[in-house]
């Protein structure tokens, strides 16, 4: 009966987050989805590895529907032995986008109870981490893997801590399980950010360690987190050994064209600084984490027709209608980043809280959540604090990996809700003296409520509420700039109340409290209902029933245009090009093999040659790439542009041109005739000696078979020749075969194979069978053997000691 007595309350919670996932996100029920570009984009860009699953119910690591060809792996490829996604899909059983609420809610609730936070309040900081706006937006424009990897951040901090605690066995089988689904959420980027936050805890408790006299767990507690963190990333060995693999030769990766000894290793490594810091959150900026609107709404709002700017178009003779149009899509946003979809509020009744907390708790906590924070902001600055992101660009390792620097936000994301909770178990403590209480209260209520206050009433008159980008428009269009500035000034006035009522509304319960006006429940209730209302109303500015349509609607927007339907009745082997939507974007990867895409990983090489060379006129890449179809815009709408011109998908050359590097390589493509010579690095000209390629004219060669992971062809030749492939060149996984012989592939033209091929009659063959996928398997099924049978010999050793499974051995009491 004690048992079921301590684990009911943890059941209801658990039913309770069901409720509320799904009560927030209630369109689902009623068999709406959620429309999110960026994974309308991305269904795009899986299409062709999906009906490739279905149709052979075999999985395909290779798609040609995109950049020419590229891998799968980070395209939703399914991988052998994957349980971690079985483990991680059963955890998330309520339908989209609901489980990733869910998964919020529930993944703090065991961080807080780890924390030895009670239930009630563990529930009170689940709410105020699920229910951040940032973390709302993310799901609303389909962000997903990285809502998944956030989404997690807790589990893997709970499992840490454990260990910490001297819960040794169960500590480090959390952090491997937590980890193991952090991994498999598939974002890297939010992954490392989590690696900072965990460094920045390690310093805390190490500096703790050697106060208190410590240092031998402390560092018996890293052995074992150490093994704990490898046991939970070998289960995803076939994810991240081919993402580590390709990674290589995409944007991520090395600069080949930096200089002309990038074939000896001189290379830049990495995304480019401006490239990096794109989106550097300003520092004024960070002021909306606790008044939503201080900067504005998103790029795009609608201001109504009570708006100064409306009023003004109106007195300058405009339409109603064309006013209310204006008025309907006008960039309220003034901070310094290019686009933003709604500003990353935190709630100022959680910020206010977080602050209490921070003033009321002491030791390695403090430290590690301020010094968390200050990291968290500090990064997000990105070019506008140059000097600190210089240093984890140039000399932190991975870092320059990654863009969109605003988003190390998540840490603050997580760690405000932390401190906010232990804000509100301080207060709740009778050991914490009143003195201290009253102290600390009204520091935190004078800092955020004088903040708020000064705005409301003087934030007109304290800020130019122009950006950087606007400099122009306010001398060109003074008085409509006026009037866009009026309406931003009016927004910040009116959020800056709003924050102030619920600071003040917070500070009352806490202080009625404090003189027991009333119990320790209702005011939990009070705070969650203030946190719920603040953060909920906030949320649902950016993501509401209006973001959900049917799935009929859905369907649509993956349907055939007249352009497409008339390229599709030519049924040979080609690629299109997407001029008139841009290289990246992936509608016609829905449909056809191009060379346009969607994707923050997309190739190396495809990229320089897009925008090094096609971008600058040169047209003979659409011939090598065999791309047939050119989609572009025309009097009456879209209009498709046969190329006469192409190669095919393979032809004879009959020279090869050898030159030293790849920068050589990629300038040689602006003056040859690729019909008739194939550029080829000198790294391996001598496989050549001797070599001359012949073409003849009765030479010949067609596609007989274009499987994405598998294309054949027939040749015929007099004499020996060399073969040129329309099909982008990837070292590890291709294989090459002449009548069923291992042949090697040569990198030519840049991007494309070449094959030398023997004269008479053949079938060539190219079968992508990366060795990555099949070494990874193998780690992954052992490591989770062996993962499963250390769960098990901690149940056994947990009876043995105890007799039960569920009482807690002696160490970890």
């Amino acid at each position: 009966m004690s048992l079921v007595k301590r684990f009911l309350p943890h059941i209801f919670v658990i039913l309770g987050f069901v409720v509320i996932s799904l009560l927030y996100f209630s369109p689902v029920m009623s068999g709406k989805v959620l429309y999110q570009n960026d994974i309308k984009l991305y269904e795009s860009m899986a299409k062709q590895q999906n009906d490739h699953r279905t149709k052979t119910g075999k999985e395909t690591y290779w798609t040609n529907s995109a950049y020419g060809g590229m891998p799968t792996y980070q395209m939703g490829a399914k991988f052998p032995h994957d349980y971690m996604d079985k483990l991680d899909r059963l955890i998330r059983f309520l339908p989209r986008p609901a489980d990733y609420l869910f998964l919020y809610l529930l993944s703090f609730y065991v961080l807080m109870l780890v924390m030895r936070i009670p239930w009630k309040l563990a529930i009170v900081g689940a709410l105020a981490f699920g229910f951040s706006t940032y973390l709302i937006i993310i799901i609303g424009v389909g962000h997903n893997s990285k809502a998944h990897a956030i989404a997690y951040f807790p589990l893997v901090l709970a499992g840490i801590l454990l260990v910490f605690q001297k819960r040794y066995l169960w500590g480090a089988i959390l952090t491997a399980l937590a980890m193991g689904l952090e991994i498999q959420a598939n974002h890297y980027q939010m992954t490392y950010y989590l690696g900072l936050l965990v460094g920045v805890l390690g310093v805390a408790y190490l500096i703790d360690a050697f106060k208190k006299k410590e240092v031998p767990h402390f560092f018996k507690s890293i052995g074992v987190l150490v093994l704990a963190v490898a046991l939970g990333l070998a289960t995803n060995a076939t994810t991240l050994l081919s993402t580590s693999e390709y990674a290589k030769t995409s944007i991520r990766g090395k600069n080949l064209l930096a200089d002309p000894t990038v074939a000896n290793g001189s290379q830049n490594d990495g995304l480019d600084f401006e490239y990096i810091t794109e989106y550097s959150y300003g520092k004024l900026e960070s002021l909306n984490l606790f008044v939503p609107k201080l900067m504005g709404l998103g790029t795009a709002a609608d201001l109504g027709s009570d708006s100064a700017f409306y009023q003004k178009l109106i007195s300058l003779g405009q339409p109603r209608d064309q006013a209310n149009y204006y008025a309907s899509g006008t960039r309220l946003y003034w901070g310094d980043q290019p686009f933003v979809e709604a500003p990353p509020y935190l709630g100022v009744t959680v910020v206010f809280l977080a602050l209490l907390g921070i003033l009321m708790v002491k030791g390695r906590l403090r430290w590690w959540l301020l010094g968390g924070m200050i990291l968290s902001l500090a990064l997000s600055w990105g070019k506008n604090l140059e000097f600190v992101t210089r240093f984890f660009v140039d000399y932190v390792p991975l870092y320059n990996k990654f863009r969109a620097v605003s988003s190390i936000q998540v840490i603050l994301e997580l760690l405000i809700p932390i401190a906010a909770v232990f804000g509100l178990h301080r207060w709740f403590n009778d050991k914490v003296s009143l003195e201290e209480k009253q102290k600390k209260f009204l520091i935190s209520l004078g800092f955020l409520g004088g903040l708020c206050l000064i705005f409301w009433l003087f934030g007109g008159s304290l800020f130019n509420f122009k950006s950087a980008s606007e400099t122009r428009f306010a001398i060109e269009q003074p008085d409509i700039f006026d009037a866009i500035v009026e309406d931003r000034i009016s927004l910040l006035k009116s959020d800056s109340l709003r924050s102030l009522i619920f600071i003040l509304l917070t500070a009352g319960v806490l202080w009625l409290l404090l003189k027991k006006k009333f119990s320790e429940n209702i005011a939990l209730v009070g705070i969650a209902v203030l946190i719920l209302v603040d953060l909920v109303s906030v949320d649902r500015r950016s993501l509401n029933e209006e973001n959900f349509i049917s799935k009929r609607e859905y369907k649509s927007f993956f349907q055939a245009t007249d352009v497409d339907q008339q390229i599709l009745k030519d049924d040979s082997y080609y690629r299109v090009l997407d001029q008139a939507r841009g290289f990246n974007n992936s509608h016609t990867n829905y449909f056809f093999n191009t060379i346009n895409g969607y994707s923050a990983v997309r190739p190396r090489k495809m990229d320089d040659i897009y925008y090094g060379q096609l971008a600058k006129g040169n047209l003979e890449i659409l011939n090598m790439l065999n791309v047939k179809y050119i989609i572009q815009n025309g009097e009456k709408g879209l209009d498709a542009q046969q190329n006469p011109s192409i190669n095919g998908p393979a032809w004879f050359v009959e020279e090869l041109k050898f030159v030293d590097g790849y920068k050589a390589e990629f300038e040689a493509l602006g003056s040859i005739d690729t019909k008739k010579v194939a550029v080829i690095r000198n790294d391996f000209k001598l496989d050549f000696e001797g070599f001359t390629p012949l073409k003849d004219s009765v030479s010949t060669v067609s596609i007989s078979k274009t499987e994405p992971d598998h294309l054949a062809y027939n040749m015929y030749a007099v004499n020996p020749g060399f073969m040129v492939f329309s099909e982008a060149y990837y070292e590890k996984g291709w294989n090459a075969y002449i009548d069923d012989e291992l042949q090697p592939i040569y990198p030519v033209d840049y991007m494309l194979r070449g094959l030398k091929v023997p004269a008479g009659k053949h079938k060539i063959e190219f079968k992508f069978e990366p060795q990555v996928v099949q070494t990874g398997s193998t780690i992954t099924l052992t490591s989770t053997i062996i993962f499963i049978l250390l769960i098990l010999g901690g149940l056994f050793y947990q009876y043995k000691k105890s007799g039960s499974l569920l009482s807690l051995s002696t160490e970890d009491k």
